[in-house]
């Protein structure tokens, strides 16, 4: 197993003349023009002035692009890739929170990230694409003529931040996990490792390069290994057979609701899935249905790997294993990098079969979030970093998540602040009180509810509050169900309660 510290010693693996990135119809990038690439980009960027911990926030469509753009940045600055379906206000807080020193976009873009960007004074990067020299390569220039001064050039070093990615506040405001490049590498090792990944392997990356789980185990991983990745524009139920087809994939990896809809359309396309045999499929980011897990395996006929993972451990923290070892479904396997144990909320770490809360140790795992004490102490103890799920591990070391201690709606694997949604309904003069909390959601696992309490004598409707919250929001974080009430539903206490509103409610 390699044991690279930085990006640029992850990058140097692959065989000089090996594909390394592609994309759909797109032309391959051999390993040594992608270390080449990466090289140059750095240098482009030291020329504008940005280097080693210079935060550069990266708003691009999914795709070969997103990819290497990504890996250059955290080569020898900080990327903090961002979702471009963010509108104008998430945008502001995300330029702000992070103090980007440079925004790349792509050339030509409308998105509302660059007005926001120049509001706030942040340096603007055009990327021009260049798919005739290679899928995902491109150009950079430099918008303004200001001068940035550069502090550290040349390549990141080991405790440099690679990757910024916020988490979803439950109670607070979204959080800043700062992830080094030793985090990311240790990641991408141990994720390699538990895939088996060598220089055969091809993977279809149908995941978005704003998460933690396309860029970890979907990119970094595999090339950590040599193996070949094909950078799609996303996930496209419709396209996606074409693409096994062109790509010849070994695995992908995906999150519940793609592998359900992937399965809806599989059973017409089982020529391709034959003449494509895959080696496994992996899921991970929100919880597989078990009768999903076996109608996948008997279609694909390959084994089903579901792990665990979250962006405070750089993503795998527990993965199930490939066969001939043992996979138990509803289970999220074994300890698969960091060290993994239950604790109770007096920091004891707890017997096998006892429920807990799931703690984490290991080179993959943050050392804590930026400029947020509180939260550090919260969720560290004794050296362990509180998940915030709660489970039990049994004897044979497989872990069962049991619940969710923290509020988070996690739709699909996209998860969603309750109170980031409960502040913008706010904003609506009609309304006076809201909560938002989970739905259970048969494709999603988890969709986004809101009661809604009005101010007397002012009226609004479901449509009226969604096309406010859609101006605000993104779309997947828009309720699609709305409950008026006289009052907010509390708890014993008098506590707004979240969990279990839904049962409350007879969703």
């Amino acid at each position: 197993m390699n044991h690279c510290t930085t990006l640029p010693e992850l990058l140097s693996l692959g065989n000089d003349n090996q594909s390394a990135i592609g994309a759909p119809d797109q032309l391959d990038v051999t390993f040594k023009s992608l270390r080449l690439f990466i090289t140059q980009t750095v240098a482009h960027l030291n020329s504008f002035g940005i280097g080693r911990n210079d935060r550069v926030a990266i708003v691009l469509d999914n795709g070969p692009e997103m990819a290497l753009a990504f890996m250059s940045i955290a080569s020898g600055a900080t990327s903090a890739p961002l979702n471009s379906g963010y509108r104008a206000d998430e945008f502001k807080f995300y330029l702000e929170d992070l103090k980007a020193k440079a925004i790349v976009v792509k050339s030509g873009s409308e998105s509302s990230a660059i007005a926001v960007a120049e509001k706030l004074g942040v340096a603007i990067i055009d990327l021009l694409p260049t798919p005739e020299c290679g899928a995902g390569t491109f150009t950079l220039s430099l918008r303004s003529k200001k001068k940035m001064t550069l502090k550290l050039g040349g390549w990141a070093k080991a405790d440099d931040i690679a990757l910024i990615l916020h988490t979803s506040g439950t109670t607070s405001r979204p959080k800043i996990v700062p992830l080094s490049q030793s985090n990311v590498c240790a990641s991408a090792g141990n994720i390699a490792n538990t895939l088996a990944f060598t220089t055969k392997d091809r993977g279809l990356n149908i995941m978005p390069l704003f998460h933690i789980h396309g860029l970890i185990a979907g990119v970094l991983a595999p090339l950590s290994a040599g193996a070949y990745v094909s950078c799609t524009p996303g996930f496209n139920a419709l396209k996606f057979f074409s693409w096994m087809d062109q790509v010849k994939p070994t695995w992908y990896t995906a999150v519940p609701t793609m592998h359900q809809t992937i399965l809806t359309r599989a059973n017409n396309n089982q020529m391709i899935i034959q003449n494509n045999p895959l080696r496994f499929i992996r899921s991970s980011s929100s919880s597989m249905p078990v009768k999903v897990i076996e109608e996948l395996e008997a279609c694909f006929k390959a084994p089903l790997i579901e792990s665990y993972g979250m962006t405070e451990a750089s993503h795998q923290m527990c993965s199930n294993l490939l066969p001939p070892a043992l996979r138990k479904p509803g289970t999220v396997g074994v300890a698969a990098g960091p060290r993994v144990a239950i604790m109770d909320e007096q920091g004891k770490l707890l017997d096998v079969g006892q429920t807990g809360e799931i703690v984490i140790q290991g080179a993959n795992v943050t050392k804590g979030y930026e400029n947020n004490p509180k939260a550090n102490a919260e969720n560290f103890t004794k050296g362990w970093f509180r998940t915030g799920d709660q489970g039990t591990i049994d004897a044979d070391g497989y872990v069962t998540i049991t619940g969710r201690l923290k509020e988070i709606i996690n739709r699909g694997g996209e998860k969603i602040s309750p109170r980031e949604v409960d502040e913008i309904l706010m904003e609506h003069p009609a309304i006076l009180q809201v909560v938002t909390f989970a739905i259970p959601h048969e494709k999603l696992g988890e969709e986004v509810g809101v009661v809604v309490v009005l101010r007397e004598g002012k009226s609004a409707d479901e449509k009226d509050i969604r096309s406010f919250a859609a101006q605000k929001l993104a779309d997947f974080k828009v309720p699609k169900k709305i409950i008026f009430m006289d009052e907010i539903p509390k708890g014993a206490t008098g506590k707004l309660q979240r969990i279990g509103l839904a049962s409350k409610l007879g969703l």
